[in-house]
């Protein structure tokens, strides 16, 4: 699989660090539920939250409120 640009990810001018704090905090998840099943994983956490990201099935909610 080719890595996804992050320009093929954000959207809407979404933030750069939105999206990097995004994929840390659904990686983790992905390891913590790994481990709490005792599942061995394929391929690295981030890889997968990347993938996620890229396909739609995750997306960055940013509070308007925060925007400068």
């Amino acid at each position: 699989m080719l890595r996804p640009s992050v320009n093929q990810i954000l959207k809407n001018n979404e933030s750069y660090y939105s999206l990097v704090i995004g994929i840390a905090k659904r990686a983790r998840e992905i390891s913590e539920k790994a481990i709490d099943e005792k599942v061995i994983l394929n391929e690295k956490p981030v890889k997968t939250a990347v993938a996620e990201f890229a396909n739609g099935d995750y997306k960055l909610i940013e509070d308007p409120r925060l925007k400068k």
